[in-house]
């Protein structure tokens, strides 16, 4: 039985701080679900408002499909009901539409559609997959706008119209036009959640375009300061953002800007800096030099302290 219904899942997840679990392998880069499970326990022990397992932090492109399947089904025990799990649905539509179907039979509580694998398509194919994959379920999904799948407001609006499950708009553009298109058009009809790497960088002027959330990929490691980030951005509290933007995000931000990749491999480094390894990426990604640990080390150590 699925705890929240499409409309409970939206007025959620806008309400508050949302984030990408990392995905925890061990030595020989297999899943270890053990250690998954008890960082679910932690993530889920703070006033967080969904956890999107097995997401792009999550290395998600990187799971073969019975792992996507384990990791889900172990962020909803992990997670033990206190907060919302989405799982992912990529890849082609049929592929989409089992990963959707196998996520509603886990007990996940909503849908984060991925951009189709290694594929170029018009807004007309991309309303179609989209039908496709909402018609397959009664789980609210939130749409991923980014890479080859960007959505323009008249599609999303098409879809939004023929998909009452349709529920979310996540955005991996950035552009303030766009985005002022889309809120003016279809105003509160969805909820808006920011989607490029390291959100917080982007989250005080999309604030103002209707994006009331963002999935934070440092509350991984430092929960505490990412939700009191998140409060002072709701706040509007422009100090506030400016001196936690230049105390902790913005020389973070220049570490993960070294190589391709390492918005995520960054997020691993912060568990292991905080003493919670979640074990090495999966190629193609690469981990972060001892020097570039050592040196987020010292940066979460200065900054986030006790909050860590």
């Amino acid at each position: 039985m699925t705890k929240y219904s499409p409309t409970e899942l939206v007025e959620t997840l806008g309400s508050g701080l949302l984030s990408f679990p990392v995905t925890h392998f061990d030595a020989d880069l297999q899943f270890d679900e053990p250690a998954y499970r008890a960082h679910l326990e932690w993530l889920s022990g703070y006033p967080v408002a969904g956890l999107f397992a097995a997401g792009g932090t999550g290395e998600g492109f990187s799971l073969t499909a019975e792992e996507t399947d384990r990791v889900v089904r172990a962020a909803i025990s992990g997670a033990g009901g206190k907060v919302p799990v989405l799982a992912p649905a990529t890849g082609s539509t049929v592929n989409a539409i089992a990963q959707v179907k196998a996520a509603e039979d886990a007990g996940a509580d909503g849908i984060l559609l991925m951009p189709p694998y290694l594929t170029e398509a018009g807004q007309r194919g991309l309303v179609e997959h989209i039908s496709a994959v909402c018609a397959a379920t009664g789980l609210g999904v939130i749409y991923y706008s980014r890479a080859n799948a960007v959505l323009g407001t008249d599609a999303l609006e098409q879809a939004c119209r023929r998909n009452a499950n349709l529920v979310g708009f996540k955005d991996g553009v950035g552009s303030i036009e766009q985005m002022t298109r889309t809120y003016a058009q279809l105003g509160d009809r969805l909820v808006y959640v920011g989607g490029l790497p390291t959100a917080e960088m982007f989250a005080l002027p999309l604030l103002q375009l209707g994006v009331t959330t963002y999935s934070s990929a440092i509350f991984n490691f430092v929960p505490q300061f990412a939700l009191d980030f998140y409060d002072a951005v709701r706040r509007q509290d422009q100090a506030v953002v400016y001196a936690m933007l230049n105390d902790f995000v913005i020389p973070y931000t220049k570490i993960r800007d070294r190589e391709s990749g390492y918005a995520v491999s960054i997020v691993k480094a912060g568990l292991t800096a905080v003493g919670r390894p979640a074990g090495p990426v999966r190629p193609p990604l690469s981990d972060l030099t001892a020097a570039e640990l050592d040196e987020l080390r010292a940066l979460v150590d200065k900054v986030a302290g006790s909050k860590a």
